[in-house]
């Protein structure tokens, strides 16, 4: 592996070290992915069923845009691995990031009827990407769960497609997707929509 892949690797299991505390990534929920080449296109993500308290260098795997590992890497990639190939390439993304939080999961939950919902006024919204005042509305679509990873990929590329403005979505009963032009966006995205859900999910508590 190059010394690039290596660097690549070492980040992402910080970050999932840094997620799990949070309580966005328990078990061995989620997973995170990051752009090592576009052209041919390949991966580092995280290896399938891995605790990501628990996460090492050994746990990330180089895969190409067909989901298959490269060079005789051993090893299985996420089940979700399709989803984040679809990410990347709607969005040029360099980085993929799918937690598992308690309040993605309820929210996602609640709106589901509606395919989504809305968050706008609050000023953690200009941590978004490109968002420059609190006025923003920020739509965050529900996709229903499923196992199919291929319908479930078409299902997420039209979806992006038609609302090219979007953040994040997420998925029902499942958690969030959400992706930046390298990881360090993509964690920053993770950490003020995670807050937003939070608090929208706490103050209708208190109501």
């Amino acid at each position: 592996m190059t010394d690039n892949f290596r660097h690549i690797s070492k980040e992402l299991v910080q970050v999932a070290n840094k997620l799990h505390s949070r309580g966005w990534l328990l078990g061995t929920s989620g997973n995170l992915s990051t752009v090592v080449t576009r052209d041919p296109l390949q991966l580092a993500i995280t290896r399938s069923a891995v605790d990501k308290g628990e996460l090492t260098t050994a746990d990330i795997l180089l895969i190409d845009e067909d989901l298959k590992p490269v060079n005789g890497a051993s090893g299985k990639p996420s089940d979700e691995s399709a989803l984040h190939v679809a990410v990347v390439k709607a969005r040029n993304a360099g980085a993929v990031l799918h937690t598992h939080s308690v309040w993605s999961t309820a929210l996602s939950d609640l709106h589901y009827a509606e395919r989504g919902f809305a968050i706008e006024g609050f000023e953690m919204l200009k941590g978004l990407s490109g968002v420059k005042t609190h006025l923003h509305r920020e739509w965050i679509p529900i996709l229903e769960n499923s196992q199919d990873m291929s319908e479930l990929a078409q299902t997420l590329t039209q979806t992006l497609s038609a609302d090219p403005q979007t953040h994040a979505l997420v998925l029902h009963r499942h958690g969030l997707y959400t992706w930046g032009h390298d990881l360090k966006e993509a964690k920053r995205h993770v950490e003020i929509l995670e807050f937003l859900f939070e608090a929208i999910g706490r103050t209708r508590m208190l109501n």
